[in-house]
């Protein structure tokens, strides 16, 4: 059975947050309140699921969760193309493992490629 991207990206948090890091997760896109109007995030389109910053040196991480089977939405590979272009460590995480390793080696796009 397929792991959750849920459940994935709450043992992401659990090791990254005991790994010398703040790590935060975001909250992406539109709901509709009781009153019928739409609140948005405020966040753009295609942002990644989490993202922090290591104690050690202060540098910025994000980490776009998926599982197994997952695929980056194109909204996801702008976003992608955008933190490339300004050397910002990021990348596709399908276990705690790859997150901490782009999160060590300061990685930039691990996993885009596929």
């Amino acid at each position: 059975m397929t792991q959750s991207e849920a459940a994935i990206q709450n043992d992401i948090r659990v090791a990254v947050g005991a790994h010398d890091c703040m790590i935060f997760r975001t909250n992406v896109g539109k709901v509709r309140t009781d009153t019928g109007r739409y609140f948005d995030t405020g966040l753009p389109q295609g942002h990644p699921d989490l993202y922090g910053f290591k104690f050690n040196n202060g540098k910025v991480f994000y980490i776009e969760v998926k599982n197994k089977h997952g695929r980056a939405r194109e909204d996801q590979k702008q976003f992608h193309y955008m933190l490339t272009n300004h050397g910002i460590i990021h990348g596709i995480a399908r276990s705690p493992e790859d997150a901490l390793k782009i999160i060590d080696e300061e990685l930039v796009g691990y996993g885009f490629s596929e």
